[in-house]
């Protein structure tokens, strides 16, 4: 119990730090909760919607949790207990793995399954190099002469996941919560429809041409062993009743979930409300973050994720 309450006073501390270090607000947007329970913990049951007809430009953060640093066993493996994935669509490929970009600091490499749920192709241009059927895209960053795969996107259907370098007491960190970014769409699940991707070596940024029109770029701020910062820019709004990103986590338990917990904080506010995933609602915010406090036996050194810093203004 006392290891708890001194995870929770980090996480709380944490929280309250990084709201005073803020500048006044430009943007508050509309959080709302459309998660539904499941047994499933390989199941994406937890979706955040974020909702402004004004924002275009925004932060999304991954951070170590605040309990990283007691981590003595990290357990990642998957757990398909009680998953039923037999209606899952399945669309046949071929399996290959390419490098598309490498230098001493950075790798991106592409992969394509022998199967994914779309059927979607989607050009992947770096530079004069464009490659077609690739599922998911690698952003791999240098670390004591090896790489650290840091970000991940699948292209078929714009899922992102972030990761900061381990930290000091682990050799590796695990992947936990999806996010998407651009409009987003429902078509069996929740997604956003890429046309075409652009990846620029030099600036560390992803351009994505959506289908239903506009663009988006992602570029990576900071990365170390604390955290990864991300700032996305959109060349249109999304529109007030569609999301404009989007949140996708698991929670069966507290003890068994990527994301347990979301943190609010309101426009110009100096103080966070935190409520259970399962148990918020809806609610306006500058600030969001969606993270655990109690370390979970499901990817237990998962990155927590914030989106902050939304404006009108893009870039």
């Amino acid at each position: 119990m006392r290891a708890w309450r001194e995870w929770l006073a980090a996480g709380l501390c944490l929280l309250a730090a990084t709201a005073a270090a803020r500048a006044a607000d430009a943007l508050a947007v509309e959080i709302i909760n459309e998660s539904e329970p499941t047994l499933c913990a390989e199941k994406d049951n937890v979706y955040l919607k974020l909702q402004s007809g004004a924002a275009r430009r925004f932060t999304v953060e991954a951070v170590h949790p605040a309990y990283a640093g007691t981590i003595v066993v990290d357990r990642f493996a998957p757990d398909f207990t009680k998953c039923d994935m037999s209606n899952d669509p399945v669309f046949k490929s071929e399996r290959r793995q390419v490098t598309i970009f490498e230098n001493a600091e950075w790798r991106l490499v592409g992969h394509a399954f022998d199967s994914f749920w779309r059927p979607n192709q989607v050009p992947v241009r770096v530079g004069n190099r464009v490659e077609n059927g690739l599922h998911l895209l690698q952003l791999w960053s240098s670390r004591h002469g090896g790489f650290d795969e840091v970000l991940v996107l699948y292209p078929a259907d714009g899922y992102w996941r972030a990761r900061p370098k381990p930290p000091a007491n682990l050799n590796w960190s695990a992947y936990g919560s999806s996010f998407l970014i651009g409009p987003v769409e429902t078509q069996g699940r929740p997604l956003v429809d890429i046309k075409d991707i652009a990846y620029d070596p030099e600036t560390k940024t992803f351009t994505l041409n959506f289908a239903r029109g506009g663009n988006g770029t992602l570029r990576v701020e900071r990365l170390d062993a604390e955290r990864m910062v991300l700032d996305v820019s959109l060349s249109q709004s999304a529109g007030a009743q569609r999301p404009f990103a989007a949140l996708r986590s698991m929670f069966v338990s507290e003890g068994n979930s990527d994301v347990a917990r979301v943190g609010l904080r309101a426009k110009d506010s100096q103080r966070w409300l935190q409520e259970p995933v399962m148990e918020f609602m809806r609610a306006d915010a500058a600030e969001l973050w969606a993270g655990r406090l109690v370390p979970s036996r499901h990817n237990t050194s998962a990155p927590d994720m914030v989106f902050r810093d939304f404006s009108p203004t893009a870039k």
